[in-house]
């Protein structure tokens, strides 16, 4: 677990978190501790699901305290050349303040990252997640949504724009199914959350319904779909609830 340097691997990995860099480092401040080498397949293969999004958790705590760890990234990408054993994908918005690597304070290898504006699966991603769980071994699937998205407002406007219609109708079925007391607007960003959340909620019944593949993992118990709503205000990444499997 430990080298001439320190500390070999990210916060990511470690168990005791923070404090167990400081521990071998001795006495240095959290915002100080380098980690260098990118995730094993030993490393990866050893975390539960539960273990893996403990890891995201207190790795966005890092995030909101300003004392996000010293990521060595010329190392991890030499360690990572050859081989890559992230430990989950990520579902995203491509919002430019919602880097999901960034807020859980992850480096080169730690997880596969899909984004697309407003967080949904279409056959590519799903394709892509398939490949991220089956093939390469990832043991969470994490759909990330976020306070006052711009792709959720269009969808409650019915924004008409080339492509981007398309892209919004996919998001219509969250507008309709949330339940809110209050202005149902894009002006309302309490409602504009309420729908985020609805977002997530459906894209995870979907990648359960529309992959057999992930539907399997998740069944056997390989693979855990999970949500999140980061707040772009507090830096705040909220786990949802678990929800129960079909």
């Amino acid at each position: 677990m430990s080298s001439p340097r320190g500390v070999s691997r990210r916060a990511f990995l470690s168990a005791a978190g923070v404090a167990g860099g400081v521990a071998l480092l001795g006495p240095v401040l959290p915002s100080q501790i380098a980690w260098a080498a990118a995730l094993t397949k030993a490393q990866r293969d050893r975390m539960t699901p539960d273990e893996i999004i403990q890891r995201m958790k207190k790795g966005n705590e890092r995030f909101r305290r300003g004392e996000r760890a010293r990521q060595d990234y010329l190392a991890q990408q030499r360690a990572s050349a050859k081989g890559q054993y992230p430990a989950a994908v990520f579902l995203s918005c491509i919002d430019s303040r919602a880097p999901a690597e960034m807020i859980m304070d992850l480096g080169i290898g730690d997880v596969f990252n899909a984004r697309v504006a407003g967080n949904i699966a279409n056959d590519d991603i799903l394709g892509s997640m398939e490949f991220a769980c089956q093939v390469a071994g990832a043991k969470v699937v994490l759909v990330m949504g976020h306070t006052a998205c711009g792709a959720i407002k269009g969808a409650i406007d019915r924004v008409q724009l080339g492509n981007l219609t398309g892209l919004l109708a996919k998001i219509q079925p969250a507008v309709e199914a949330t339940a809110y007391q209050g202005e149902r607007s894009a002006k309302n960003y309490a409602f504009v959350d309420a729908v985020a959340r609805k977002n997530v909620e459906l894209t995870m019944g979907e990648i359960r319904s529309r992959s057999a593949v992930i539907g399997a993992l998740e069944t056997k118990g390989d693979v855990k779909i999970a949500g999140a709503m980061y707040n772009l205000g507090s830096g705040v990444v909220e786990f949802l609830p678990a929800t129960p499997k079909p």
